[in-house]
């Protein structure tokens, strides 16, 4: 028979370094992964740079500015304040005035854009001829820039002398034959309930987008079933609707909350922060650009922008159980 040369044999490596076949397929599958996932988050890197260069960069230089003693009328006494500026914030009456004044802006205009975004949303739900027409019109304020709404307000509608509704009471009373029907000057009169009412105005159309939304994913067979039961609009709408849009209710809620206590324009423009309607940002603008006390208006902002994301922490949360939800079903 004849003889065959030998195979040749393939060392395999023993000891304490030897990696089985299996463990290197697995690190080359890694590698090959973990450079498909850089490859794909390479072209966000710039988007990401920028980010931070242009939002936490400036938070990070605020921090540091707002442990220092730093005002420009006094350029000789600057140095390291430690906390003083934090204590300075929480022992000034005019930041718990304005802190005050910040949570009676922030709670009336939630509540009731709320309330009116939820009427609107069940009324928009209902099928009628134009509906289209009324969604576009009902979310045209949202739309409207804020310093453009807070002055059509301000000249348009609450001017003593030319404003809509002075003019209208005047043709009211003119159709009884009066004469001399009130003027109230809206402004001045009640001034924090004409910054409330140009924020509702404002804000009651993101409510209802955000409500209607959540009636247009509710179940119909529900509902459906609901009535040939015999049970009432009442009904439907308390066991019913109001449980589901109960996760809608708390983000349009929490989403107000964060963007009405940021709120500026409405205030400067209609009544410069006259009159108790000074807020949480006024108040910082009026430290850093009035009184140039670049410290404390630091320590200030530091603790507004903390409050905020303890709130967008809660809002985070509602989203993300709103997105399970929806996922599962």
């Amino acid at each position: 028979m004849p003889t065959t040369a030998a195979e040749p044999t393939r060392r395999v490596p023993s000891g304490p370094d030897a990696v089985p076949a299996s463990g290197r397929h697995t690190a080359r599958v890694r590698r090959a992964q973990r450079a498909k996932d850089w490859a794909r988050r390479a072209p966000l890197l710039p988007a990401l740079v920028f980010l931070i260069a242009v939002t936490q960069l400036p938070f990070l230089a605020t921090v540091v500015i707002s442990f220092t003693r730093w005002n420009a009328l006094a350029p000789d006494n600057r140095g390291f304040a430690a906390f003083g500026n934090y204590v300075a914030v929480f022992t000034d009456p005019a930041m718990r005035s304005s802190v005050i004044t910040t949570v009676l802006l922030t709670v009336t205009v939630v509540l009731v854009s709320l309330l009116l975004g939820l009427g609107l949303a069940l009324l928009l739900d209902r099928g009628f001829r134009g509906r289209g027409i009324v969604r576009t019109l009902l979310i045209t304020p949202f739309l409207v820039v804020p310093v453009a709404s807070a002055l059509l307000w301000k000249h348009a509608l609450f001017n003593a002398s030319y404003g809509l509704l002075n003019g209208a009471l005047t043709w009211i009373w003119g159709l009884f034959g009066s004469d001399n029907p009130p003027q109230p000057d809206w402004m001045t009169d009640s001034p924090l309930a004409a910054v409330e009412v140009s924020l509702i105005w404002q804000w009651t159309p993101f409510m209802m987008l955000i409500l209607l939304a959540g009636l247009q994913s509710r179940a119909t067979d529900a509902v459906e079933a609901a009535r040939m039961d015999g049970a009432s609009a009442f009904d439907i709408f308390r066991y019913l609707t109001l449980p589901h849009l109960r996760r809608y209710l708390e983000l349009a809620a929490l989403l107000g909350t964060i963007y009405v206590v940021q709120n500026f324009d409405a205030v400067f423009t209609l009544t410069s922060g006259g009159l108790g309607t000074a807020n949480l940002p006024y108040t910082i603008y009026q430290t850093f650009y009035q009184a140039h006390d670049y410290g404390q208006a630091s320590a200030q902002g530091v603790v507004v922008v903390l409050c905020s994301l303890l709130v967008a922490t809660f809002a985070l949360r509602t989203v993300s159980s709103l997105l399970r939800e929806e996922v599962s079903r």
